[in-house]
């Protein structure tokens, strides 16, 4: 096992010992790639949320909210493409009796590559030191050279098979590359077929009347057929968007990488209409606005990078990914398209209603453009975790975890705590906590001496810890400790909230 892996299984183990996330149905033995977000996780997301809505609805003075519903009338999907071309690539293993995307095999055994090709780079970095030149290192070495050559060869081969929706080929290569299942070690290979990924279900007041519908697998469509409704009830002007935070469902058959992807997950989407010529303009714009809000969480600039889509969806005319610096690699997590005016238009053919935006200023009317922002908000969640997670060595040979959360997304800001339970230590610090309540989400804990209570709090992300002890009886002084410096102050109780409103206050992240 190597060390990202060996990573990522403390934090899966992590996220469970501290009430982060759960198996779903745990005692029933669990339903695979199904999660619950438990007493601290719940508290993570909804911080995320709170962000993610605060900067994208509340600091845009041309941008209103939407919570469209799970179910929807089945030709929305008919209209959107997803009845007929909502399918991944699957192949399963004759000896294994495993299935897996076609795709991400492919993308696996190019992974494998890049890895070769970093550890080359890694070497030749403690070789040469402050005189190594990367670029002419990837330009002129042999190895690297010919690695380089194997992903491009794969990844031109690949694409060419999705282009010409050619699945006997993609098994081909797959079988040209050598690739083996994962588990096994086994090359044997069934066909590969395609499957379409939304849960149905049926609505109806009797099984002979039931009709079929589809759980939405994604948010956007609500946008989409509410689109004039939201326009002309707020009566916003083009360049104008709607966002949206809320549950979609797919059916993954290759569900894996814990809460990364998942059958039930949650979108935070912005759909940004705007003029017919101007979506170039505007999905510039979008892309530099989402990189910088994920930069300024402090979670480290190098883990972050753009992937621009070679081949892009039927509707988008441009497209590319933010990824992030997981465990498991750099892998999505959101997306920005530059939709054009695919699905105003569909939605317009399909339910015969105009859908159209009449422009005062040119005196005309059109269907708008689209420029779509979409992140997961499971996969954010992840990204924060993994990126908090520290273990860290200290004085004298002890060791602590540490989450290393940003102060405003911590799922408690502050930890009252007695030095002891006695000599009414207990009651001045449940007074504080009674008062500073409403304020904030903080917790309380007497329990064990108040060095392991530290190492508690470190370990949920609780950014201050507030002491309470005998000296605070007598000048209502108590001590602030700060989990990452782990620096200690002496603070007058009137002026607790001043000091952690400068540290942990969301405004403080919005201006």
């Amino acid at each position: 096992m190597n060390a990202n892996q060996d990573r990522f299984k403390k934090i899966i183990s992590h996220a469970k010992e501290y009430g982060f996330i759960f198996q779903s149905s745990e005692i029933y033995d669990g339903l695979s790639a199904v999660y619950d977000y438990a007493q601290n996780g719940v508290e993570l997301k909804n911080n995320i949320k709170k962000y993610w809505w605060a900067s994208m609805v509340q600091m845009n003075d041309n941008i209103v909210g939407l919570d469209s519903s799970i179910l929807m009338h089945p030709t929305t999907w008919k209209a959107s493409g997803h009845v007929d071309a909502f399918n991944d690539p699957l192949i399963d293993n004759k000896d294994s009796k495993l299935r897996y995307r076609a795709d991400v095999l492919i993308e696996d055994y190019i992974g494998k590559i890049e890895t070769k090709i970093n550890k080359e780079i890694t070497k030749a970095k403690k070789r040469f030191g402050d005189a190594f030149d990367e670029d002419q290192f990837r330009k002129t070495n042999i190895r690297v050279l010919e690695n380089q050559k194997k992903i491009d060869n794969a990844t031109s081969k690949m694409k060419k098979c999705f282009e010409d929706d050619d699945l006997v080929a993609l098994k081909q290569l797959i079988v040209d590359l050598e690739i083996s299942d994962p588990v096994s070690g086994s090359k044997n290979w069934t066909d590969i077929k395609q499957f379409n990924l939304m849960f149905s279900t049926s609505i109806g007041a009797s099984s002979e009347s039931a009709s079929e519908i589809y759980l939405r697998p994604e948010t956007a469509q609500g946008i989409f057929v509410n689109f004039l409704n939201v326009q002309k009830s707020s009566r916003k002007k083009i360049p104008f968007g709607i966002a949206q935070i809320g549950k979609a469902f797919r059916n993954e058959i290759i569900a894996r990488q814990f809460i990364f992807r998942m059958r039930e997950f949650e979108q935070m989407e912005m759909q940004f209409f705007v003029k017919p010529g101007t979506q170039s303009d505007w999905y510039k714009i979008w892309k530099e606005n989402r990189i910088k809000w994920h930069k300024e969480l402090g979670l480290g600039e190098e883990n972050y990078r753009f992937h621009d889509h070679d081949k892009l969806a039927h509707y988008a005319d441009a497209a590319c990914d933010i990824e992030f610096n997981f465990p498991f690699g750099f892998k999505e997590l959101e997306g920005i398209h530059s939709r054009t005016d695919f699905d105003l238009t569909k939605h317009e053919e399909y339910s015969g209603k105009k859908l159209r935006y009449f422009d005062p200023e040119i005196n005309e009317s059109y269907v708008p453009y689209v420029v779509e922002t979409s992140i997961g908000l499971d996969r954010m969640f992840l990204a924060v975790l993994a990126a908090s997670f520290k273990d860290e060595k200290l004085e004298e040979g002890n060791s602590r975890t540490v989450l290393k959360i940003p102060d405003f997304l911590a799922p408690y800001k502050l930890a009252i705590l007695p030095l002891v339970k006695k000599d009414g230590l207990s009651e001045y610090a449940k007074k504080l906590y009674d008062e500073l309540k409403i304020h904030y989400n903080i917790t309380y804990d007497e329990k064990d001496a108040v060095g392991r209570r530290y190492r508690r709090q470190d370990a949920i992300g609780t950014p201050i810890c507030l002491t309470v002890d005998h000296d605070s009886l007598k000048d209502d002084t108590v001590t602030l400790r700060f989990r990452d410096s782990m620096d200690q102050i002496r603070v007058n109780i009137a002026d607790i909230k001043s000091e952690i409103d400068d540290r942990i206050s969301l405004h403080h992240w919005l201006t």
